[in-house]
Formats: C-alpha cells, sequence, structure tokens
C-alpha cells in the first residue's frame, strides 16, 4: 500500500524538461538601429539586453576607431566570446546587439546556441552613414567604416530563423512586429502547449 502512494506521489510530480532556448540577435550594418532596438526589445521580452560592442577587445575597439576594418581573424575572439554569453543567458531569455554580417559569423554564433534566432534590420547605406555621422564622437566606429560594413555584409537570404525588418520604419512598428515574431518562434502552429 505505501508503495503504491509512493509510486502515484511520483507520478504527480512535474516533469522537469529543459527550457527551450530563447536566444535572438538583432544584427545589421552599424547605424542600423541595433542596439535601440535590442534593448527595448529585451525590456518587452523581460530577457536581458547584451550590448555586442562592449566584448570587442581594446585593440579591436582602437582599430575600428582609427578607421581601419576588421578583419575575419579580428572578429573570431570577439564572436567566440558572444557565443559563450549567448549560451550561458539562453535559458532566461537574451537579446545581443551583433552585426554578425556574414553567413559565417552566424553559424559560429549557431553553435552555441541551437535554434538561435535573428533580426536583421535591413538599412540603406545614405541612411546609415547619417545615423552614425550623428553620434559624432559619442561612439568608436567612425562613418567612414559604413562602406566596408556593406562590402562584408552577405545578407542572410534563406538562412532558417530570420525575421528581415526595414529599420527605417518607425521603432514602435518594429518592436512590435520583432515580439510577435518571437512568440511565432516560441509557438508554432499546430505546437502543443
Amino acid at each position: 500500500m505505501h508503495a503504491q502512494t509512493s509510486s502515484a506521489s511520483r507520478a504527480a510530480e512535474p516533469v522537469q524538461r529543459p527550457r527551450p532556448a530563447r536566444a535572438v540577435i538583432v544584427m545589421g550594418v552599424s547605424g542600423s538601429g541595433k542596439s535601440t532596438v535590442g534593448a527595448l526589445l529585451g525590456q518587452r521580452q523581460d530577457w536581458t539586453f547584451v550590448e555586442g560592442d562592449a566584448f570587442h577587445s581594446a585593440a579591436n575597439h582602437a582599430k575600428m576607431h582609427a578607421g581601419v576594418p576588421l578583419t575575419d581573424e579580428d572578429r573570431a575572439s570577439w564572436l567566440e566570446a558572444l557565443g559563450l554569453e549567448l549560451a550561458r543567458r539562453a535559458a532566461d531569455g537574451v537579446v545581443l546587439s551583433c552585426s554578425a554580417l556574414k553567413q559565417a559569423y552566424r553559424q559560429q554564433l549557431r553553435v552555441h546556441v541551437p535554434g538561435l534566432t535573428f533580426i536583421w534590420l535591413e538599412v540603406g547605406r545614405d541612411a546609415a552613414y547619417r545615423r552614425v555621422a550623428g553620434r559624432g564622437d559619442r561612439h568608436f566606429f567612425p562613418a567612414t567604416l559604413i562602406d566596408s560594413q556593406f562590402d562584408t555584409l552577405e545578407p542572410p537570404h534563406g538562412e532558417t530563423g530570420v525575421l528581415r525588418l526595414d529599420s527605417e520604419q518607425p521603432l514602435e512598428a518594429l518592436l512590435a512586429h520583432a515580439a510577435a515574431w518571437l512568440r511565432d518562434q516560441r509557438n508554432p502552429p499546430g505546437a502543443r502547449s
């Protein structure tokens, strides 16, 4: 009798399943609005926001400040650090701002968080230049590097788990669309709740 009660008690206990990753990267060239959209989206989702630029080495910051574009080698350790940070925070929800310009960079980040999603803020070259130039000395990234960003960009056309948004749309519209898309990613049609 005692054994049956014990079995029944165990059967009634909720099964602990690992929580699915809740991680998204807001990507795009400099001036696309990654940090602004990412920070506000993080607040809306009640997820941690991580500023990708904060993970650059001092050498990378100095190089960009001097107007020298980063190479794949310069970005390798930065992307690895970002991947580890994403993996550490994914279960609780994280929004990361990161240019993620090349497919190889995005793949390197996906290795750390299976199911990682991206929101691509697409922006025109002129608008990106105006935005970055408008920052003045408040930011380490000069407008002279905008062309190198567009030259490096490999648009994520055809990649799974990517939402493309026109970053020149009103901020509230961008946030609403992004939040709705993330909700759909977690609860696809026909999924059991």
